[in-house]
């Protein structure tokens, strides 16, 4: 009897479903997310290096010019979006960041700022790795699922975080069992034992 009447709430809670579909659909964009990131960083490296062909000298000008440009932007506008990627969001997954101070190392608006900033140092020929930055990206694209989540949902922000930066990990070296041993190993040992499946199936559905 407990078995049925557990399995009726839990197939009765439309709610609940409509969270998980919320979820998954934010993996979903969140893989996408580093495809075109990953095309834009590749397309800009790929104009530097015909620049550099055409033109031997024009990065001893190009180079320095784009790349204070991209630094200023960065620190005028979105600090937080700045280094690696990967210790931000083990920053926004530490216990003692507040709640209210996690938007400031990871979210949807830092993570158009880190593609644009990528993006940009690469088309200056800079030395900059995509995986890193990918991480947190993901992490800001799946965080933002939690303003569609019902309030009463126990979807929490640290399983979006740890999720996100996961499938950053899955989706940029099309590894979808990297990015659970990621996510179990890396970003958190701590995810909750109901929502643990929907996660990997979100960080397998980003990958």
């Amino acid at each position: 009897p407990d078995f049925r009447q557990n399995l009726r709430t839990e197939m009765g809670d439309g709610r609940q479903w409509l969270d998980r579909v919320i979820v998954i659909v934010y993996a979903v964009l969140t893989g996408l997310a580093v495809v075109v990131f990953t095309l834009l960083a590749d397309a800009a490296f790929g104009l530097y290096q015909g620049l550099r062909s055409t033109a031997w000298w024009a990065p001893l000008i190009w180079t320095p010019l784009l790349t204070a440009a991209v630094v200023w932007s960065i620190r005028r506008w979105a600090p937080g979006a700045g280094g690696s990627g990967v210790p931000q969001v083990l920053v926004a997954l530490a216990p003692e960041t507040p709640e209210s101070a996690r938007h400031r190392f990871v979210s949807l608006r830092l993570s158009l700022a880190k593609i644009a900033a990528v993006t940009g140092g690469l088309l200056a020929g800079l030395s900059i790795g995509r995986q890193g930055p990918s991480v947190q990206i993901a992490a800001g694209v799946m965080l933002h699922a939690r303003r569609w989540l019902s309030p009463r949902s126990d979807i929490s922000t640290r399983e979006l975080l740890v999720a996100g930066g996961a499938a950053g990990i899955a989706a940029a070296f099309n590894t979808p069992l990297g990015g659970i041993v990621f996510a179990i190993e890396e970003l958190s040992r701590r995810l909750q034992d109901r929502s643990s499946g929907l996660m990997l199936a979100a960080i397998v559905g980003a990958g």
